[in-house]
């Protein structure tokens, strides 16, 4: 340690500079923290790196010292910690654990994408979903994510959520999407009824393909509220069956909700309540919607205006 005692009186020097820079070098230097570094590193450390290193040190306890009173640092996030470098004393900044839990949070939830949906489903959890006469579409929703999570390269049948108006289907999707989040999977999830009228206003921008497309290659798909849209054949047929049709084929995740039983939807997209019978091309979409989940019943009561 001798040849740092000597680098350590040097410093305190009065000669060597001004008494204000003199005082604060000193308090710096002499902080235990700085102390237990300099010891540490002493091997890996040039005899005159205190003196070089005045500054840096310096700057490590203004900026220690700044956070510790609630002061938060230019680049907020981030905490001083001295290194050796090359036989000088230098200061890099490490991301706080708060910073990397907040990090950690956001990437999360940037495996949701919600397009149309209510901000509630951020919010939303699987531990948090109220059982009471929903205890089936509970236990489907949470086998769906243990499964998909355990053997997430695998085909999983998804879910057709179909109850009345208000009984926490969305809420339920959105809950399942989270959950898939904690397990580094990402999901889209769909108001169907606005992304048909916003299908037939991109024809204008020659955007339907790009959209299809998004759909049509999400890792998981959640479909919210379909059958709720106005009937359209050119939706049931050009978006909604080229969506399913690809997911199919691929064996890629999707889920449903619905006011609608399937038997219901199927009646639905053949046109049956506005005096169509389409139900070929009805048929066609249910088969792939079949094949994609099978159809879980939610009851309860409307949560929404109850």
């Amino acid at each position: 340690m001798e040849p740092m005692n000597e680098e350590l009186k040097k410093v305190m020097d009065p000669r060597a500079m001004t008494a204000a820079y003199r005082d604060m070098v000193k308090t710096a230097v002499a902080d235990p923290e700085v102390q237990a570094f300099l010891t540490a590193n002493q091997a890996a450390l040039a005899p005159d790196a205190v003196t070089r290193g005045a500054a840096k040190i310096y700057e490590f306890v203004t900026a220690r010292d700044r956070l510790q009173a609630g002061d938060p640092l230019i680049a907020s996030g981030y905490a001083p910690r001295l290194i050796a470098s090359n036989g000088l004393i230098d200061i890099t900044y490490d991301a706080t654990p708060e910073k990397l839990a907040a990090d950690a949070k956001q990437a999360q939830a940037n495996l949701v994408t919600a397009l149309n949906m209510p901000k509630a489903i951020k919010q939303a959890s699987l531990q948090g979903y109220d059982p009471t006469e929903r205890m089936t579409a509970l236990a489907a929703a949470t086998g769906f994510t243990l499964a998909l999570a355990k053997a997430p390269h695998e085909f999983h049948q998804g879910l057709y959520l179909t109850g009345p108006f208000g009984v926490g289907k969305t809420y339920l999707l959105g809950a399942i999407a989270n959950d898939l989040a904690a397990a580094g999977i990402a999901s889209t999830l769909v108001h169907f009824p606005t992304f048909a009228v916003e299908m037939k206003a991109a024809i204008a921008s020659n955007q339907v393909l790009p959209k299809i497309n998004t759909l049509k290659t999400a890792p998981v798909l959640m479909i919210d509220d379909i059958g709720a849209e106005a009937l359209s054949p050119w939706v049931r047929d050009e978006v909604l069956g080229v969506i399913l049709q690809y997911r199919m084929q691929e064996e890629l995740p999707t889920l449903f909700t619905s006011n609608k039983t399937m038997a219901e939807l199927t009646d639905f997209l053949a046109g049956a309540d506005v005096g169509n019978n389409e139900a070929l091309k009805a048929q066609r979409i249910m088969e792939r919607i079949r094949f994609l989940a099978k159809e879980i019943p939610v009851a309860g009561v409307d949560r929404r205006n109850g």
